[in-house]
């Protein structure tokens, strides 16, 4: 059947086969954490072979292209498919038809907060964890404000940065969050997130908190997000666990916002792993031996030492640090070339090869590739 027109709304992707003049059939796509939608030329390189997460197969006989998907979720039906599966999710941001009038008048009603309202795809369309914290955090609004409580004013905020945040992650290709000019008038210019897996504020240094909402890490600055006086949805629940109450973050490797080794370092030794802080330690002539703490406060005080002996100019990382930068990668990539004035407004559009040259000059995983 011939294929027609494709659309996204959030996480989710619906391909419309059929004669223009319909009955159309409908392939609903969720590709879950791990999925991919992957083409090949039959007429240029050798198709490899499905796999036991093989999907879906679609050949196109006179053109020789080859697609084979694996995803969570993939399922055949009709235009009902579609008019159901849409019916039953929030506003996209993304999308042009995306109502913030309609979702304010939802959330406006609700004695849930709005960080889970963040994260649910029947109110908020396509946000995920990453972006639920520096949505709020450059919002300026605590995690723990019940949508009730919200306000039309700070919903507005909510929804301009989701829209703006997502819009840019959608042209650069990379979760990208921290304004360039901020960035360099931080003094970091290759920051790239505020709080998210941070111990510390990126704006001003604060410590973040962290604590566990609906089995997903909430982060906050209580000093740039400043919590509800009754304890929004903390005062509205009783009997909340440990891991729901606010403490110091704990910070690991992330897979979905990875650093790299140069960028951890800044941060302390906590966020590498056990080959990486047995390499630092060894380059440092230091012992390599005990469990993951030790070696962690080992080379913090390495770190420390160093950092205090060049007159406090920061961290002195080995030359292994650095191994594997990309060269030239300002030819590479495009960020923003015109003042940010907004969403949809000013945005350079990067293509998927400058996408995974940026990430790979940050140091985080080229997920973002020409053929997926």
């Amino acid at each position: 059947q011939p294929f027609q027109r494709v659309e996204a709304v959030g996480k989710n992707l619906f391909c419309f086969f059929g004669p223009l003049a319909g009955p159309l059939a409908v392939v609903h796509v969720h590709f879950g954490m791990a999925g991919v939608w992957a083409v090949f030329d039959s007429n240029r390189e050798e198709v490899p072979p499905t796999t036991s997460t093989t999907r879906l197969c679609l050949e196109h006989a006179d053109s020789g292209l080859v697609s084979h998907l694996s995803a969570m979720t993939v399922n055949l039906g009709d235009e009902k498919l579609f008019s159901t599966k849409k019916a039953s999710l929030g506003e996209d941001p993304l999308r042009d038809d995306a109502d913030a009038h309609v979702l304010f008048a939802k959330v406006n009603t609700l004695k849930r907060s709005i960080g889970a309202l963040l994260m649910d795809q029947a109110f908020f369309c396509g946000p995920g964890n990453i972006y639920r914290a520096e949505i709020l955090f450059k919002a300026g609004v605590h995690p723990n404000i019940l949508g009730r409580d919200l306000g039309r004013e700070r919903f507005d905020r909510v929804w301009y940065h989701t829209v703006d945040l997502l819009q840019r992650g959608f042209v650069q290709g990379s979760i990208l969050t921290v304004d360039p000019a901020e960035a360099a008038a931080l003094g970091n210019p290759r920051l790239r997130r505020y709080i998210y897996n941070s111990e510390k504020c990126g704006r001003c240094q604060g410590k973040v908190q962290s604590w566990d909402m609906s089995s997903r890490t909430c982060y906050a600055c209580p000093a740039c997000q400043p919590p509800p006086a009754d304890g929004g949805d903390f005062g509205a629940t009783k009997g909340i666990s440990a891991a729901e109450t606010p403490g110091d973050v704990k910070v690991f490797v992330s897979h979905c916002a990875s650093e790299s080794l140069s960028a951890r370092l800044t941060q302390g030794a906590k966020k590498l792993l056990v080959s990486e802080l047995k390499e630092e330690l060894r380059a440092r002539a230091l012992s390599t031996s005990g469990k993951k703490a030790d070696l962690v406060s080992r080379l913090d005080a390495a770190i420390l030492l160093a950092s205090g002996a060049s007159g406090g100019g920061g961290v002195q990382a080995p030359v292994s640090a650095y191994v594997g930068s990309s060269k030239n990668l300002k030819d590479r990539k495009r960020f923003f070339l015109e003042e940010h004035q907004g969403p949809k407004k000013g945005i350079a559009y990067v293509d998927s090869y400058a996408a995974a040259a940026e990430k790979a000059g940050a140091g985080e995983s080229r997920a973002v590739s020409p053929y997926t």
